[in-house]
C-alpha cells in the first residue's frame, strides 16, 4: 500500500496526465460534482458523488457508429471509429465501479459490442472509499461496500493524505508511474477510516433494505400486483431515473442524413418512453404502468435471473434524488417485496 500527502495529489494528476488522458469529478457551475478531463489548477470535488454517473465513459450518451456513402446502387459503408486513447477515470465511488461489471454482462456478452469493449479496455477505474454516504445511499443492500471499493486502484481519502491500493495489472502500473511521489505505509490508517465509514452506513435511513423478496423466478410473484398501479400512477414517464441510473443500457439506433451521407448513431433510450421498442406494428407496452413495472422488474428479476443472481441497482440513490415525484427504486421494494412502513 502507498500514501501520499494531499498537498501533492495535483503532482500525481499531472504526471498521470503525461500519458493518458485523465478524467476526476469537479465541482460545477451549480456546485454539483461532473467528471471532467484534467488540468492545471482544477481541484477534486469534494462531493460524495456525481449527478451522472462515469458509465459515459464506456457507454455514450450518443456515439456515431459508421457512415454510408451511396453513388448510384453502390453504397461504401465507413467505419468511424478511431483507436481510443488511454484514459483514466479518478474518484469513481464503489456504487458505480460496480454498476461497470453490471453493464459488462450486457456489452461483452457474445456477440460482444465492440465499441464498449475498446473503451473497456482503454480505461482504468481508480475508486475512492465514501468517507460520508448520504441518506440516499444503499449500496449495502446489493452487497456493494463502500469502505472498501474495487477497480484497477482503490483510494482512501483522509484529511491530510490519501492511500492506494493496486487490483490489477493495470492500477499497478498506474501506480508505478506516480511512485516517485508516494511511500510505503501500512494499512492502519485505512482500517481506521474503513471501520468509520462501517460506523455511518451502520445508521443509514436505508441500511435494513433487503434483496431477500426479489431475484430470478419471481416473476409470477410481482408480475400481477395490484401495487403496480398505485405506484405507477404519479410516474411522469420522464425517464430521469433512466438517465441518471449508472446501469441502464437501453439505446435507440438511428441514421441522420447528411445531405452528402448518411450517419448512424446509438443514443440512450428509456423503458420509461410510450415510444419505446415502438415497431410498424405498434408498441408492446401500451400504458405507463406497464411501462413502469417493465423497470422495476427488470432490475430486481429480469436481470438476475438472467444473472447469476446479480441485481441491475447498485444502490447509488441517483434515483432518489432526482425523481421529480419522488417514486424510486426504493419505494418499490418496500411496497412490492412487502416491507412498506
Amino acid at each position: 500500500m502507498l500514501k501520499c500527502s494531499l498537498d501533492k495529489i495535483n503532482l500525481i494528476f499531472a504526471e498521470i496526465s503525461k500519458t493518458a488522458k485523465l478524467y476526476l469529478p469537479v465541482d460545477d457551475i451549480d456546485k454539483s460534482a461532473v467528471y471532467k478531463k484534467w488540468e492545471v489548477g482544477m481541484n477534486w470535488s469534494d462531493a460524495l458523488n456525481t449527478v451522472r454517473s462515469p458509465k459515459d465513459f464506456f457507454f455514450p450518451q450518443m456515439e456515431n457508429l459508421m457512415e454510408f456513402k451511396t453513388e448510384g446502387k453502390n453504397i461504401e459503408v465507413i467505419d468511424t471509429r478511431s483507436e481510443t486513447e488511454d484514459f483514466v477515470i479518478f474518484g469513481v465511488r464503489a456504487c458505480d465501479v460496480k454498476s461497470f461489471e453490471i453493464l459488462d454482462r450486457v456489452f461483452l456478452a457474445e456477440p460482444v459490442d465492440s465499441y464498449y469493449a475498446s473503451r473497456r479496455e482503454k480505461g482504468i477505474i481508480v475508486s475512492t472509499a465514501c468517507s460520508k454516504p448520504a441518506e440516499t445511499c444503499f449500496c449495502k443492500t446489493f452487497g456493494i461496500s463502500p469502505e472498501e471499493p474495487l477497480g484497477d486502484v482503490s483510494t482512501w481519502k483522509t484529511e491530510n493524505e490519501i492511500f492506494f491500493k493496486a487490483n490489477t495489472k493495470k492500477g499497478e502500473a498506474l501506480l508505478e508511474k506516480i511512485k516517485a511521489f508516494t511511500e510505503d505505509c501500512d494499512k492502519s490508517a485505512v482500517n481506521e477510516q474503513k471501520e468509520k465509514i462501517c460506523r455511518v452506513t451502520s445508521k443509514l435511513p436505508l441500511k435494513d433494505l433487503t434483496t431477500d423478496a426479489f431475484g430470478g423466478g419471481k416473476t409470477e410473484n410481482f408480475f400481477d400486483n395490484p401495487a403496480w398501479d398505485e405506484l405507477s400512477q404519479a410516474c411522469l414517464g420522464c425517464g430521469t431515473c433512466t438517465f441518471v441510473c449508472p446501469t441502464c443500457q437501453c439505446y435507440d439506433i438511428k441514421d441522420f442524413n447528411t445531405g452528402n451521407g448518411v450517419i448512424r448513431f446509438r443514443c440512450w433510450d428509456s423503458c420509461m418512453y410510450s415510444d419505446f421498442t415502438k415497431m410498424a406494428h405498434g408498441n408492446n407496452r401500451l400504458t405507463q404502468k406497464e411501462r413502469f413495472r417493465q423497470r422495476f422488474m427488470h432490475k430486481l428479476v429480469y436481470y438476475p435471473e438472467n444473472n447469476e443472481g446479480v441485481f441491475s441497482c447498485v444502490g447509488c440513490g441517483r434515483c432518489l434524488a432526482k425523481c421529480p415525484i419522488s417514486m424510486n427504486i426504493v419505494k418499490v421494494m418496500k411496497k412490492i417485496g412487502g416491507s412498506d412502513k
